[in-house]
C-alpha cells in the first residue's frame, strides 16, 4: 500500500524518473548493499536523465529536421573533402556560444542537409533550440505572415532559435521580397544566434543571386566574417549508395 502510495505522489508530481528508479532499485536483491545515500543519489540521476530525455525529444520534435542526423552517423569515408577535425570541433558546440555560423556549400547529393541536421541534432543534445527550413518555404512563410498581420512574431520566433538551419541558399536569383526577408531574418540574429546556411552556390556567387548590392553586402557581413566554412566536393553520396545497392543486389 505505501509503495503504491509512494508511486502515485511520485507521479502527481511529475517525478517519474525517480519512480522508474525506485522500480529498479525494488527489482534489484544487491540495492541492500548500498547506503541510503548512494541509493538515493541514484534516484536523483535517474530523474536528471528522464528530464534530459524528455527535453531532447521536445527539442527535436521542434526542430522539423529534414534527416534523422547525428555526428556519429558522418561519413569520412568517401572523398568529398571533408574534414573530420573542423566537424569534431562543430561537435562541441563552442560556435553557438560563441553566435558563430556555419556555411556549408557543394553540389547536391555531397551531404550538406545532413550535415547541417547532424550539427543541429548534436545543438539538441545540448538542450539548445534548433529548427530546420528549406529558405524557399521560409520566403513563402513569411510572406503569408505579412499579409495575416503575424510577420513580427514569425520573425521574433525565428529569433528565438539558438540555431536555425536555412537550406537549398539561393538556388535561384532572390526576388527584392525574398531578399529584404532574408536580411530581417539575418540582422535579428547578428550576434546572438548560430544560423547554418546550406548551398549548392560557392559564397563568391551569392552576391550576385542576392541581387541589390546593398542588401547582399549587409547579408555576407553579417553571414560569413564569423563562419565556419565547410566546401564539399566529388559526386552525389545519394548516386553512391544507390550504386553500392545496386551492386551489392546483382552479387545476391
Amino acid at each position: 500500500m505505501l509503495n503504491e502510495q509512494t508511486f502515485e505522489k511520485l507521479s502527481t508530481m511529475k517525478l517519474f524518473g525517480i519512480a522508474e528508479g525506485l522500480k529498479d532499485q525494488m527489482g534489484r536483491p544487491d540495492m541492500d548493499d548500498l547506503s541510503f545515500e548512494d541509493r538515493f543519489g541514484m534516484l536523483i540521476d535517474a530523474q536528471w536523465l528522464w528530464k534530459e530525455s524528455k527535453q531532447m525529444k521536445r527539442l527535436l520534435k521542434s526542430a522539423k529536421l529534414k534527416l534523422p542526423a547525428s555526428m556519429e552517423d558522418i561519413d569520412y569515408r568517401a572523398p568529398r573533402g571533408l574534414d573530420k577535425s573542423i566537424l569534431l570541433r562543430l561537435g562541441t558546440c563552442d560556435w553557438i556560444t560563441r553566435h558563430q555560423n556555419v556555411i556549408i556549400v557543394g553540389p547536391t547529393g555531397t551531404g550538406k542537409t545532413f550535415l547541417s541536421c547532424a550539427l543541429a541534432h548534436k545543438a539538441c543534445r545540448e538542450g539548445l533550440s534548433t529548427f530546420y527550413v528549406r529558405t524557399p518555404k521560409l520566403y513563402r512563410a513569411l510572406a503569408i505572415a505579412r499579409a495575416d498581420g503575424s510577420y513580427g512574431k514569425t520573425l521574433a520566433r525565428l529569433a528565438k532559435m539558438s540555431v536555425l538551419i536555412l537550406d537549398d541558399l539561393a538556388l535561384a536569383a532572390l526576388t527584392d521580397p525574398e531578399r529584404r526577408d532574408l536580411l530581417e531574418v539575418i540582422e535579428d540574429r547578428h550576434g546572438t544566434a548560430s544560423t547554418i546556411i546550406a548551398s549548392q552556390l560557392p559564397v563568391d556567387r551569392w552576391h550576385e543571386a542576392i541581387g541589390d548590392p546593398t542588401i547582399a553586402d549587409a547579408l555576407l557581413d553579417r553571414l560569413v566574417h564569423n563562419a565556419h566554412r565547410i566546401t564539399l566536393k566529388g559526386e552525389s553520396m545519394r548516386m553512391r549508395n544507390g550504386t553500392l545497392l545496386t551492386q551489392g543486389e546483382a552479387m545476391k
